[in-house]
C-alpha cells in the first residue's frame, strides 16, 4: 500500500523545508488507504524507514511554524475511516514536539480518522513520573492526559523510563523493548569476549539481567544516589568485572555524567573494556564531548532520538528500531497480538 500526497516539515518563512512522501500531481487524486502513517518533525527519518518496512510512503501532512511561533498542522489527504499512525518522539525541543503531536492527533480526529495511534518512540517527561518533593507536578501523567484528550486511541512506546507510566493512560499502551535489538548487536560483535553486564543503578537490574540472559556473561550492579536532578553520585559496585568487557545497560543517556563515573569505576575494578548500551540517546549539553574523552570504547543507542545536527562521534553507533515499530504497526492494524514483540 502506498500513501499519497506530500508531507512537509519545517517553517513557513525563513527556514528550509523538508518534503517527503508522494506528490499529489504524481499520484493523482482520490487515492485512499485503509492505513496511513504520518510523521511530525521530531524524527522524520525514522518515520520514513518505518513506512518503507511497511511497503508504503508517509501520509501527506504540513507540519510547520507560523511567524508568531505557533505550531501549524494541516493533514493533506483524506483520512476518513482510515487507521492512522502518527510517529513522533517527544525529544528536544520537548514542548514543541508534544504540541505538534497533540495538534496532529486533533486534526486527524476532526478529519474523521477511524483510529489514531500515537507512536512515541521516546516519551518526554518520563523522569517526572512521581513527586520527589512537595508542590511538584506529576508531569508524565499530565502529558498522558493531554494525549488522550487530544483524541489518541492507542499508544506505542519504547522503553518508558518508569513502567508506571503505562498506567497513566486510560487507553491501550504497547510498551516495546529495545533490549533484543541491542543485545543482538553486542552478541554479533563481541561473542568472543567474556562479558560482564552492568546495571548502572538498582532500578535497572531487571533490564540488565534480561540483557545478560540474551548475550551471556556475569551481572554487576552499580549503586548510586541522586542528590539533585541530573546529578548522580556513584557509591559502590557489586559483582566481578576483572578481566571482562563491561557492558553498561540503561534506558537513556542524558548528560553522560553518571555513565562516565560508572565506566571509570569499572576500569578501576579491572574491566578491560567498557561499552554502553542505552535505548534513548538524549545526549544533552556536552554529553558527546564527555563520551569522546572517556574510557568508553563504544556507545550503542537506538534511533528513537535522532543525533543532533553536526554531531559526529566515532564512539556512538545507532541501531534502528524501525523494523520493530513497523511490525508493531502491522500487527495493530491487522488485529494480531503484539505480545510476541515484548520478549
Amino acid at each position: 500500500m502506498a500513501a499519497t500526497a506530500r508531507a512537509v516539515v519545517g517553517h513557513d518563512v525563513g527556514a528550509e523545508t523538508v518534503a517527503f512522501g508522494h506528490d499529489p500531481e504524481v499520484d493523482g487524486p482520490g487515492m485512499k488507504n485503509e492505513m496511513l502513517v504520518f510523521s511530525g518533525s521530531a524524527n522524520p527519518a525514522l518515520a520514513r524507514e518505518i513506512a518503507s518496512h511497511l511497503g508504503m510512503r508517509l501520509g501527506g501532512a504540513l507540519v510547520s511554524t507560523f511567524k508568531n511561533e505557533e505550531t501549524r498542522v494541516r493533514i493533506e489527504e483524506n483520512v476518513r475511516g482510515v487507521d492512522v499512525f502518527v510517529v513522533q518522539s517527544t525529544c528536544s525541543p520537548v514542548d514543541h514536539h508534544i504540541m505538534e503531536l497533540l495538534l496532529m492527533i486533533d486534526a486527524l480526529r476532526r478529519a474523521s480518522a477511524r483510529r489514531v495511534t500515537a507512536v512515541i518512540p521516546y516519551y518526554g517527561y518520563a523522569k517526572q513520573e512521581k513527586k520527589s518533593a512537595g508542590r511538584e507536578p506529576i508531569s508524565a501523567k499530565l502529558v498522558a492526559n493531554l494525549i488522550r484528550t487530544a483524541g489518541a486511541d492507542r499508544i506505542v512506546a519504547i522503553d518508558l523510563h518508569a513502567p508506571a507510566i503505562e498506567g497513566f493512560f486510560d487507553i491501550p499502551v504497547d510498551h516495546l523493548r529495545a533490549n533484543p535489538i541491542m543485545a543482538q548487536y553486542i552478541e554479533s560483535r563481541y561473542r568472543d569476549r567474556e562479558l560482564a553486564i552492568v546495571s548502572p543503578d538498582s532500578g535497572g537490574v531487571a533490564r540488565a539481567n534480561d540483557f545478560r540472559l540474551r548475550v551471556g556473561g556475569h551481572l554487576a550492579i552499580v549503586a548510586k544516589q541522586r542528590p539533585q536532578p541530573d546529578v548522580a553520585e556513584v557509591l559502590e559496585m557489586v559483582g566481578d568485572v576483572r578481566g571482562r568487557t563491561a557492558v553498561i545497560v540503561d534506558d537513556m543517556i542524558s548528560t553522560g555524567g553518571t555513565l562516565i563515573e560508572a565506566a571509570d569505576m569499572l576500569r578501576s575494578r579491572g574491566a578491560v573494556d567498557v561499552i554502553a548500551c542505552a535505548t534513548h540517546g538524549i545526549l544533552a549539553g556536552n554529553a558527546v564531548e564527555i563520551i569522546e574523552r572517556s574510557c568508553i570504547s563504544r556507545v550503542v543507542t537506538t534511533d528513537t532520538i535522532p543525533l543532533g545536527a553536526g554531531v559526529h562521534s566515532s564512539k556512538i553507533v545507532q541501531v534502528s528500531m524501525a523494523p520493530l515499530l513497523a511490525e508493531a504497526i502491522r500487527r495493530i492494524h491487522h488485529h494480531i497480538s503484539v505480545s510476541a514483540l515484548f520478549t
